[in-house]
């Protein structure tokens, strides 16, 4: 532990409604590196609680987010220099229950926070107080905004070039980041088509602004856009990847642009790339003038505070959608404690999920929160 010299600051390391704070505490850790969540990570029971520093809060979290890229992450493909074991999860909301003399100046025990940091998948996360977002409450909603939210509209803002009367396309419209997506683009005043695999989801995006929702269960992608945007499209959100970023591609308009913001389809593969057809790439985009554009959220964190606050004022003014998806509907119910995290990242590569999957971790028997 370390040495606390100023005693005033000594309460900081109880929990704010007079309960200590355990010494022991659940996480999950990644112990083998595998696209396979389940094998690739591991719950540890009793892992210690973390002391935060000078500049740090301790967050106890309540809801966590899961991302596609969770299982990016397992299998070691964004730092080949990292070898398990390892933290995992991306996001967070909950409440500040400890804190470093530094951070006590901007924040206090018992305020509601969000983060976007690894490590998230534990009870408990120390989050440096320059990263954290204080919150109103904490609420799941908040979290639908950390990275899914913001990967919709820096990207779009950066590379969508929105205006008035343009053709959207999103790809997996009704699903974390999708739906952002969709919105942004009909605050934008564009006309706005989203791909979905059920008529629940197309009902969904329907009520979100979607002007022309596809199925792609039951109609075919390829010929709808074809039948009814015979110029094309002028921007795609692409996260699918495989045969759906060909159709994407195949779709633009003339100076149309398609922005890939993940490829889903491919992430269980060992490899984690499905082939795409690009070998006629270049003339393709030669003949429209297109462009093809990657965004990777990491790239554009000097966008990123001011994307948040514009996405919490749209949130609290009632402008803006954030679906959360607890599971309530897949078999085993409700995604509760960090153990449910393996069935959430199954439910989400199944596409059950409409808007972004959270789960939710409740308070252990000493608290009395």
């Amino acid at each position: 532990a370390r040495p606390i010299l100023d005693m005033s600051y000594s309460r900081h390391f109880l929990d704010f409604q007079g309960s200590s704070i355990p010494s022991s505490m659940k996480k999950l850790v990644v112990t083998k590196l595998s696209q396979n969540f389940r094998e690739a990570v591991t719950l540890q029971q009793d892992s210690p609680v973390p002391l935060p520093g000078d500049g740090d809060l301790l967050v106890r979290n309540r809801f966590v987010g899961i991302n596609a890229s969770d299982i990016n992450y397992s299998a070691g493909r964004y730092d080949t220099s990292v070898k398990p074991p390892f933290d995992i999860g991306f996001e967070g909301v909950g409440e500040v229950v400890a804190l470093g003399l530094s951070a006590s100046a901007d924040y206090t025990v018992g305020q509601a926070v969000a983060y976007v940091k690894a490590g998230s998948f534990a009870e408990y996360t120390v989050v440096p107080a320059r990263q954290a977002v204080p919150l109103p409450s904490v609420t799941p909603e908040f979290l639908t905004l950390m990275v899914s939210g913001a990967t919709a509209y820096i990207s779009l803002k950066e590379l969508g070039d929105l205006s008035e009367g343009k053709k959207v396309l999103v790809t997996a419209a009704a699903g974390g980041t999708g739906q952002f997506a969709v919105q942004l683009a009909k605050k934008a005043k564009c006309h706005v088509i989203g791909t979905c695999s059920s008529d629940e989801k197309g009902g969904f995006l329907k009520s979100i602004g979607c002007d022309r929702t596809i199925n792609y269960k039951t109609e075919n992608v390829e010929t709808v856009l074809k039948k009814d945007y015979p110029e094309g499209v002028d921007v795609v959100y692409e996260s699918v990847g495989g045969k759906m970023f060909d159709l994407a591609l195949n779709s633009l308009a003339i100076k149309g642009c398609l922005i890939v913001i993940g490829f889903i389809a491919g992430y269980q593969n060992p490899t984690g790339l499905q082939p795409i057809k690009a070998e006629l790439l270049p003339a393709k985009l030669l003949k429209k003038s297109a462009s093809i554009r990657g965004f990777f959220l990491n790239h554009y964190l000097s966008e990123y505070k001011m994307a948040l606050k514009h996405l919490l004022e749209m949130y609290e003014r009632g402008d803006l959608v954030c679906e959360v998806d607890f599971g309530h509907m897949s078999p085993e119910g409700k995604f509760t404690g960090l153990e449910s995290v393996f069935r959430a990242v199954d439910y989400m590569y199944m596409g059950k999920n409409i808007g972004k999957i959270v789960v939710e971790l409740p308070h252990s028997v000493n608290s009395k929160l």
